[in-house]
């Protein structure tokens, strides 16, 4: 089935380890969409939702032991462990082989072989990146239909002549304790086994798309990112494109999707990925971006139109969804949805709801749905050469240590403000409410390699441009006395991002503090917002003992990786704590 003899004796090296009883190369047409589906609503893998209101969409139910990532039991196997860096788990490269591929024998029998040849990017850009994965479950050959570009006009791309990334993938007998995720960097591959969750299963998405795409990045000389992409119109028209990454929780797929409030009128947000963005150099200097992705994967509950409107506008129809509610209309529910919550549902486990056996949707319930869809999807999301990015913004969920928003002082400052990010947990992650967890660049859990050679290879972009993106920080989260939140966040976030792109066209003025350059209240759009002048010089207020705290929390944190760590970001941790004790002083 394929010109490719790399490709074609990887398929049958896999088919005599797993023995299934069929093999499918999957090429991505709408007969082949179709017969999948009846497939899975005739052996139960999927419930037709209804078709009236809910047309083409269908709903999953995993199995209870299988509803997220497994992050203790995903692996980076690299021959040296210190290339894998203390913030990922490391096994040896022939250990892991050898341990996942006893689990591999046989455990295709009664099944069919699905090959998935993939495109990560746009086709006709030479920023994609393509892969085949091999899965034994027809759920996941739906999903990566509508997260990534599939089929015949993949296979072109590695028969001609392009690498590929290879991924093995089977639900195996989902036991957590035969259940791993193996990324193989040196190798570009991946083994996963034990589970049909999206993000353990769906090898494209981060399994690919992150670990291995950071570490090609650095080979290559780019970067692959937890983060949006969304251009920002101004009422003249003119569009400025940023990039942004936050920790879960923090508002990262609102924000893709933003609806400007009304006060700002003319304004508008148009999105181009909610979730992975890769970086190139373009050779003008820039940061150029594409969405290697797509479709949206994202978490259903808290999703509303109050919340996320275009969110809502993009579900509804041809959307697969994943451990939600059903009501008795069979529609899909979730807590947070709009409207009051109905008198019977069948939660995820398809059983009728009892509050006393938990929420009826699960925490991490999901729904897949082509961007495409998205009433503010941009006409840009899918051109070869990306768009050019003037900001990369970082933030977390911080309730007193962060301002609304600053801006790093130069490139260097910037990765150092990247690298530092934390996010305070809350009590339905974790059970205990404002615990502090760095997660730099938002890619602890998907960084393919060390951190500190990651924060190197960032750094390293000074040397090849004069033009790179201003970086900022922001924090939607920072709260009163009271413990209220003191911005009113979602829409009105565009206010900050105003600020954001007059700073990048050299409109705005800025304050220099020891920690970054910082708007004066007067400098954010609150027109038609009911938040009181101290309120916003609160927002951007800087406390110099919390900072003291803070930077010696930042130290501790960056000092675990030792003699790795760069010396510029080394640098960046003496001037500040200089900078804050002279303040101190001063005060």
């Amino acid at each position: 089935m394929t010109k490719n003899p790399e490709l074609a004796a990887w398929v049958d090296a896999v088919a005599s380890l797993t023995k299934p009883d069929n093999i499918h190369w999957v090429d991505g047409s709408e007969t082949e969409y179709g017969d999948l589906i009846k497939g899975m609503l005739a052996d139960g893998t999927l419930e037709k939702l209804n078709e009236e209101t809910y047309p083409n969409c269908f709903l999953h139910r995993s199995d209870p032991n299988d509803v997220a990532r497994v992050e203790h039991l995903t692996f980076v196997c690299t021959t040296d462990s210190e290339d894998a860096g203390p913030n990922n788990n490391w096994m040896d490269p022939a250990e892991a082989h050898t341990k996942v591929d006893e689990l591999f024998k046989g455990c295709m029998r009664g099944r069919t072989m699905y090959v998935i040849p993939y495109l990560m990017g746009p086709y006709g850009s030479p920023f994609s990146r393509a892969g085949v994965e091999i899965t034994d479950s027809a759920y996941v050959v739906v999903n990566m239909r509508i997260m990534a570009r599939i089929g015949r006009r993949a296979l072109d791309h590695i028969e001609g002549g392009n690498s590929f990334v290879r991924g093995l993938h089977s639900v195996g007998e989902l036991d957590p304790e035969k259940r791993f995720v193996m990324h193989f960097p040196e190798e570009l591959m991946i083994k996963s086994i034990g589970s049909g969750y999206g993000g353990n299963a769906l090898l494209g998405k981060k399994c690919h798309a992150l670990r291995i795409a950071s570490w090609q990045a650095r080979t290559e000389g780019w970067l692959a990112e937890h983060m949006l992409i969304l251009g920002i119109e101004d009422p003249t028209g003119n569009k400025t494109y940023v990039a942004a990454a936050f920790p879960s929780a923090c508002g990262k797929t609102n924000l893709a999707m933003l609806v400007a409030p009304p006060a700002l009128d003319g304004w508008k947000v148009w999105t181009i990925g909610d979730d992975i963005a890769w970086l190139h150099l373009g050779e003008d200097g820039r940061l150029w971006a594409i969405n290697p992705e797509a479709g949206f994967f994202g978490v259903a509950p808290g999703t509303s139109l109050s919340t996320n409107a275009n969110c809502m506008h993009t579900l509804g129809r041809n959307a697969i969804y994943t451990n939600v509610a059903m009501t008795s209309d069979k529609e899909p529910w979730w807590e947070g949805i709009d409207g009051p919550k109905p008198s019977e549902l069948i939660d995820w486990q398809g059983r009728p709801h009892d509050v006393e056996k938990g929420p009826a949707a699960h925490p991490n319930s999901r729904f897949t749905v082509a961007a495409s869809q998205c009433p503010s999807y941009s006409d840009q999301a899918n051109v070869p050469q990306g768009v050019p990015i003037s900001a990369l913004i970082f933030g977390g969920r911080r309730s007193a240590v962060a301002p609304l928003v600053f801006e790093a002082l130069d490139w260097e400052h910037g990765v150092f403000t990247a690298a530092a990010v934390a996010s305070e947990t809350t009590a339905a992650a974790t059970g205990k409410v404002g615990q502090v967890r760095r997660d730099p660049m938002a890619m602890k859990p998907f960084c393919g390699y060390n951190f500190a050679d990651y924060w190197a290879h960032w750094l390293s972009f000074k040397e090849r441009s004069e033009k790179l993106p201003k970086i900022f920080n922001v924090n939607w989260f920072r709260k009163d006395a009271n413990g209220s939140f003191m911005w009113p966040g979602f829409g009105d976030n565009l206010r900050v991002l105003q600020w954001i792109v007059e700073r990048c066209q050299g409109k705005a003025d800025a304050i220099k503090s020891p920690i970054g350059l910082l708007p004066d209240g007067k400098d954010i759009d609150l027109n038609g917002l009911d938040l009181e002048p101290e309120t916003i010089d609160a927002l951007l207020a800087i406390d110099p003992e919390i900072w003291h705290t803070e930077v010696e929390d930042i130290d501790e944190y960056l000092s675990s990786f030792g003699d790795r760590l760069p010396g510029a970001i080394r640098a960046q941790i003496d001037r500040i704590k200089r900078e804050i004790s002279e303040s101190q002083h001063a005060a």
